[in-house]
Protein backbone atom coordinates (compact mmCIF):
# COMPACT_ATOMS: atom_id res chain seq x y z
CA UNK A 1 0.00 0.00 0.00
CA UNK A 2 1.49 3.08 -0.91
CA UNK A 3 2.04 5.99 1.85
CA UNK A 4 -0.72 8.92 1.89
CA UNK A 5 0.77 11.62 0.09
CA UNK A 6 2.15 13.97 1.86
CA UNK A 7 3.66 17.87 1.02
CA UNK A 8 7.14 17.43 2.29
CA UNK A 9 9.88 20.40 2.51
CA UNK A 10 13.50 20.01 2.61
CA UNK A 11 16.23 22.51 3.41
CA UNK A 12 19.50 21.91 1.07
CA UNK A 13 17.35 20.03 -1.05
CA UNK A 14 19.29 21.01 -4.15
CA UNK A 15 22.37 19.41 -2.59
CA UNK A 16 23.78 16.03 -2.90
CA UNK A 17 21.39 13.95 -0.09
CA UNK A 18 18.60 16.65 -0.56
CA UNK A 19 18.41 15.69 -4.49
CA UNK A 20 18.22 11.92 -3.79
CA UNK A 21 15.26 12.46 -1.02
CA UNK A 22 13.60 15.11 -3.27
CA UNK A 23 13.40 12.33 -6.67
CA UNK A 24 12.64 9.65 -3.72
CA UNK A 25 9.62 11.35 -2.72
CA UNK A 26 8.62 12.74 -6.15
CA UNK A 27 8.59 9.50 -7.51
CA UNK A 28 6.30 7.89 -4.51
CA UNK A 29 3.66 10.79 -5.19
CA UNK A 30 4.89 13.28 -2.56
CA UNK A 31 5.16 17.29 -3.43
CA UNK A 32 8.26 18.73 -2.35
CA UNK A 33 8.70 21.72 -1.29
CA UNK A 34 12.21 23.30 -1.94
CA UNK A 35 13.65 26.05 0.50
CA UNK A 36 16.47 27.92 -1.04
CA UNK A 37 17.80 31.39 -1.08
CA UNK A 38 17.30 30.88 -5.41
CA UNK A 39 13.96 30.24 -5.93
CA UNK A 40 13.80 32.02 -9.36
CA UNK A 41 16.92 30.32 -11.35
CA UNK A 42 15.21 26.84 -10.70
CA UNK A 43 13.41 24.76 -13.66
CA UNK A 44 9.89 24.29 -13.18
CA UNK A 45 9.51 20.47 -12.68
CA UNK A 46 6.11 17.94 -11.48
CA UNK A 47 6.20 17.63 -7.97
CA UNK A 48 8.50 19.88 -7.23
CA UNK A 49 8.19 24.00 -5.96
CA UNK A 50 10.89 25.73 -5.29
CA UNK A 51 10.10 28.70 -2.13
CA UNK A 52 11.97 31.73 -1.13
CA UNK A 53 13.83 31.07 2.70
CA UNK A 54 16.93 33.22 3.56
CA UNK A 55 17.76 32.67 7.38
CA UNK A 56 20.34 35.72 7.64
CA UNK A 57 17.92 37.86 6.45
CA UNK A 58 15.41 36.13 8.41
CA UNK A 59 12.89 35.39 5.76
CA UNK A 60 10.69 32.28 4.79
CA UNK A 61 8.04 31.77 1.97
CA UNK A 62 5.15 31.25 4.78
CA UNK A 63 2.79 30.32 2.57
CA UNK A 64 4.14 27.18 1.45
CA UNK A 65 5.55 26.93 5.06
CA UNK A 66 2.37 26.57 6.19
CA UNK A 67 0.96 23.78 3.66
CA UNK A 68 3.71 21.40 4.91
CA UNK A 69 3.11 17.91 6.65
CA UNK A 70 6.62 17.77 7.46
CA UNK A 71 10.02 19.61 6.82
CA UNK A 72 13.60 17.92 6.93
CA UNK A 73 16.69 20.09 7.28
CA UNK A 74 19.90 19.04 5.42
CA UNK A 75 21.21 22.51 4.62
CA UNK A 76 24.79 23.37 6.07
CA UNK A 77 28.02 24.35 5.37
CA UNK A 78 30.05 21.61 3.71
CA UNK A 79 32.67 20.40 6.35
CA UNK A 80 34.98 19.75 3.77
CA UNK A 81 35.12 21.98 1.47
CA UNK A 82 37.46 24.51 2.68
CA UNK A 83 40.01 25.04 5.06
CA UNK A 84 38.95 25.72 9.11
CA UNK A 85 39.66 29.10 9.20
CA UNK A 86 37.69 31.45 11.61
CA UNK A 87 35.18 32.74 9.01
CA UNK A 88 35.13 29.10 7.66
CA UNK A 89 34.19 27.82 10.97
CA UNK A 90 31.37 30.63 11.65
CA UNK A 91 29.67 29.86 8.44
CA UNK A 92 29.82 25.92 9.47
CA UNK A 93 28.09 26.54 12.95
CA UNK A 94 25.76 29.33 11.55
CA UNK A 95 24.20 27.42 8.77
CA UNK A 96 23.65 24.89 11.09
CA UNK A 97 22.37 25.82 14.49
CA UNK A 98 21.33 29.44 13.70
CA UNK A 99 19.41 28.10 10.49
CA UNK A 100 17.48 25.28 12.27
CA UNK A 101 16.79 27.71 15.25
CA UNK A 102 15.23 29.93 12.41
CA UNK A 103 13.42 26.91 11.08
CA UNK A 104 11.97 25.73 14.42
CA UNK A 105 11.01 29.09 15.46
CA UNK A 106 8.79 29.55 12.12
CA UNK A 107 7.81 26.23 12.21
CA UNK A 108 6.34 26.45 16.00
CA UNK A 109 4.34 30.02 15.24
CA UNK A 110 3.39 29.17 11.58
CA UNK A 111 3.85 25.23 10.99
CA UNK A 112 0.31 24.17 12.08
CA UNK A 113 0.04 21.40 9.76
CA UNK A 114 3.35 19.95 10.04
CA UNK A 115 3.44 16.92 12.32
CA UNK A 116 7.18 16.02 11.62
CA UNK A 117 10.66 17.61 11.88
CA UNK A 118 13.74 15.16 10.59
CA UNK A 119 16.81 16.91 10.99
CA UNK A 120 21.03 16.20 9.45
CA UNK A 121 23.94 15.78 12.34
CA UNK A 122 26.64 13.71 12.05
CA UNK A 123 28.77 11.71 13.46
CA UNK A 124 31.45 14.18 14.28
CA UNK A 125 29.37 14.42 16.99
CA UNK A 126 31.53 11.50 19.35
CA UNK A 127 35.42 12.58 18.12
CA UNK A 128 37.59 9.71 17.41
CA UNK A 129 37.08 5.96 18.74
CA UNK A 130 38.18 5.64 22.95
CA UNK A 131 40.64 3.23 23.76
CA UNK A 132 38.51 0.34 24.83
CA UNK A 133 37.32 0.23 21.23
CA UNK A 134 33.28 0.08 21.40
CA UNK A 135 31.70 1.45 18.39
CA UNK A 136 29.89 4.20 19.53
CA UNK A 137 26.20 4.41 20.04
CA UNK A 138 23.44 7.40 20.59
CA UNK A 139 23.89 7.40 24.26
CA UNK A 140 27.59 8.11 24.26
CA UNK A 141 28.81 12.11 25.05
CA UNK A 142 29.49 14.37 23.02
CA UNK A 143 33.36 15.15 22.31
CA UNK A 144 34.65 18.26 22.77
CA UNK A 145 36.19 19.61 20.20
CA UNK A 146 35.00 21.92 17.36
CA UNK A 147 32.83 19.71 15.28
CA UNK A 148 31.59 17.55 18.74
CA UNK A 149 30.22 21.11 20.06
CA UNK A 150 29.03 22.10 16.97
CA UNK A 151 26.14 18.48 16.68
CA UNK A 152 25.76 18.85 19.98
CA UNK A 153 24.16 22.16 19.73
CA UNK A 154 22.81 21.88 16.56
CA UNK A 155 20.84 18.78 17.88
CA UNK A 156 20.07 20.87 21.13
CA UNK A 157 18.58 23.35 18.61
CA UNK A 158 16.82 20.47 16.99
CA UNK A 159 15.35 19.06 19.49
CA UNK A 160 13.75 22.25 20.86
CA UNK A 161 10.98 21.66 18.98
CA UNK A 162 10.11 18.10 19.80
CA UNK A 163 7.48 19.63 22.02
CA UNK A 164 5.74 20.58 19.30
CA UNK A 165 6.53 18.14 16.33
CA UNK A 166 7.74 14.14 16.26
CA UNK A 167 11.46 15.17 15.74
CA UNK A 168 13.86 12.80 14.09
CA UNK A 169 17.65 13.59 14.35
CA UNK A 170 20.32 11.58 11.99
CA UNK A 171 23.99 11.66 12.83
CA UNK A 172 25.45 10.91 9.50
CA UNK A 173 28.51 8.79 8.13
CA UNK A 174 30.12 9.73 5.65
CA UNK A 175 27.60 9.46 2.79
CA UNK A 176 28.87 7.68 -0.57
CA UNK A 177 27.58 8.07 -3.82
CA UNK A 178 29.03 9.36 -7.09
CA UNK A 179 28.00 12.94 -6.42
CA UNK A 180 29.62 13.35 -3.71
CA UNK A 181 32.84 15.29 -2.98
CA UNK A 182 34.46 12.69 -0.75
CA UNK A 183 34.12 10.12 -2.92
CA UNK A 184 35.00 11.98 -6.43
CA UNK A 185 38.22 12.76 -3.87
CA UNK A 186 38.93 8.94 -2.84
CA UNK A 187 38.58 7.57 -6.33
CA UNK A 188 40.06 10.18 -8.77
CA UNK A 189 43.24 9.91 -8.44
CA UNK A 190 43.10 6.27 -9.69
CA UNK A 191 42.33 7.80 -12.83
CA UNK A 192 46.27 8.92 -12.83
CA UNK A 193 47.64 5.63 -11.94
CA UNK A 194 47.74 6.24 -8.17
CA UNK A 195 46.10 4.43 -4.98
CA UNK A 196 46.30 7.10 -2.27
CA UNK A 197 46.73 6.40 1.75
CA UNK A 198 46.27 9.16 3.92
CA UNK A 199 48.18 8.19 7.22
CA UNK A 200 48.11 5.11 8.44
CA UNK A 201 45.47 3.99 6.62
CA UNK A 202 43.88 1.94 9.68
CA UNK A 203 41.79 4.59 10.45
CA UNK A 204 38.00 3.58 10.52
CA UNK A 205 35.55 5.01 8.36
CA UNK A 206 32.10 4.78 9.40
CA UNK A 207 30.19 5.46 5.63
CA UNK A 208 26.29 4.82 4.39
CA UNK A 209 25.15 4.64 0.75
CA UNK A 210 23.34 7.95 -0.22
CA UNK A 211 20.30 5.69 -1.46
CA UNK A 212 20.18 3.58 2.06
CA UNK A 213 19.96 7.40 3.69
CA UNK A 214 17.49 8.43 1.87
CA UNK A 215 15.29 5.60 2.85
CA UNK A 216 16.03 6.42 6.42
CA UNK A 217 14.72 9.94 5.91
CA UNK A 218 11.64 8.36 3.73
CA UNK A 219 11.23 6.41 6.85
CA UNK A 220 11.44 9.05 9.11
CA UNK A 221 8.92 11.24 7.59
CA UNK A 222 6.62 8.48 6.84
CA UNK A 223 6.41 6.33 10.26
CA UNK A 224 5.19 7.96 13.02
CA UNK A 225 6.80 5.83 15.10
CA UNK A 226 10.34 6.33 14.64
CA UNK A 227 11.57 9.69 17.10
CA UNK A 228 14.32 10.83 18.84
CA UNK A 229 18.06 10.31 17.53
CA UNK A 230 19.46 7.79 15.46
CA UNK A 231 22.88 7.15 13.67
CA UNK A 232 23.11 7.09 9.70
CA UNK A 233 25.73 4.63 9.50
CA UNK A 234 25.79 0.97 7.50
CA UNK A 235 26.56 -1.73 9.69
CA UNK A 236 30.07 -2.51 8.95
CA UNK A 237 32.21 0.19 9.24
CA UNK A 238 35.90 -0.20 7.12
CA UNK A 239 39.36 0.78 7.86
CA UNK A 240 40.29 3.83 4.93
CA UNK A 241 43.07 1.32 3.30
CA UNK A 242 40.32 -1.21 2.86
CA UNK A 243 37.98 1.29 1.22
CA UNK A 244 40.32 2.75 -1.29
CA UNK A 245 41.02 -1.52 -2.22
CA UNK A 246 37.86 -1.84 -2.71
CA UNK A 247 37.63 1.20 -4.92
CA UNK A 248 40.59 0.08 -6.49
CA UNK A 249 39.59 -3.50 -7.45
CA UNK A 250 36.20 -1.86 -8.79
CA UNK A 251 38.09 0.11 -10.83
CA UNK A 252 40.44 -2.54 -12.02
CA UNK A 253 43.83 -1.40 -13.83
CA UNK A 254 47.28 -1.11 -11.89
CA UNK A 255 47.85 1.71 -9.25
CA UNK A 256 51.07 2.56 -7.34
CA UNK A 257 50.08 2.94 -3.72
CA UNK A 258 51.01 6.15 -2.72
CA UNK A 259 50.98 6.87 0.99
CA UNK A 260 50.71 10.44 2.52
CA UNK A 261 52.25 10.55 5.68
CA UNK A 262 50.32 12.26 8.76
CA UNK A 263 52.82 15.29 9.12
CA UNK A 264 51.64 16.57 5.23
CA UNK A 265 48.09 16.05 5.88
CA UNK A 266 48.23 17.91 8.81
CA UNK A 267 50.46 21.09 7.25
CA UNK A 268 47.99 20.87 4.04
CA UNK A 269 44.54 21.09 5.76
CA UNK A 270 45.22 22.23 9.38
CA UNK A 271 43.20 21.12 11.82
CA UNK A 272 40.36 19.51 9.48
CA UNK A 273 43.52 17.28 8.81
CA UNK A 274 42.27 15.74 12.28
CA UNK A 275 38.69 14.40 10.08
CA UNK A 276 40.48 12.92 7.80
CA UNK A 277 43.31 11.13 9.97
CA UNK A 278 40.86 9.79 13.03
CA UNK A 279 39.16 6.53 13.66
CA UNK A 280 35.55 6.92 14.16
CA UNK A 281 33.32 3.42 14.98
CA UNK A 282 30.12 3.73 15.27
CA UNK A 283 27.07 1.38 15.39
CA UNK A 284 24.09 0.80 13.49
CA UNK A 285 22.53 -1.02 16.08
CA UNK A 286 19.87 0.82 17.21
CA UNK A 287 18.30 1.35 13.93
CA UNK A 288 18.59 -2.18 13.04
CA UNK A 289 16.44 -2.52 15.50
CA UNK A 290 14.19 0.18 14.66
CA UNK A 291 13.67 -1.47 11.31
CA UNK A 292 15.43 0.51 8.93
CA UNK A 293 17.20 -2.20 6.37
CA UNK A 294 20.24 -1.43 4.27
CA UNK A 295 20.64 -2.84 0.97
CA UNK A 296 24.17 -1.61 0.68
CA UNK A 297 25.32 -3.24 3.91
CA UNK A 298 28.69 -3.75 3.02
CA UNK A 299 31.67 -1.33 0.96
CA UNK A 300 31.96 -3.51 -1.54
CA UNK A 301 27.96 -3.34 -2.34
CA UNK A 302 28.02 -0.10 -1.72
CA UNK A 303 31.34 0.83 -4.24
CA UNK A 304 30.09 -1.81 -6.88
CA UNK A 305 26.80 0.20 -6.77
CA UNK A 306 28.26 3.82 -7.19
CA UNK A 307 30.57 2.54 -10.23
CA UNK A 308 28.19 0.39 -11.93
CA UNK A 309 27.10 1.96 -15.40
CA UNK A 310 23.06 2.18 -14.50
CA UNK A 311 23.83 4.29 -11.33
CA UNK A 312 22.36 8.02 -12.09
Amino acid sequence: MADPKKIIGITGGTGFIGSHLSRMLVSRGHEVVIFTTHPAKKKKVAGYKYSYWNPEEGKCDLVHLKRLDALVSLAGAGIADKQWTAKRKKEIVDSRIKATAFLTDRLREYGECCKTFVSASAIGFYGPDRNDSEPFTEDAPHYHDFLGETCAHWEETAMSINDKLRTVIFRFGIVLGRESGMFKKLAQPMAMGVLPILGSGYQVISWIHVEDLSNMLYRAIMDESISGIFNATAPHPVAHKTLMNIIHHEKKGLRIPFHVPSPLLRFMLGEMSKEVLKSCTVSADKALQAGFTFQYDTAEKAVKDILSSHYA
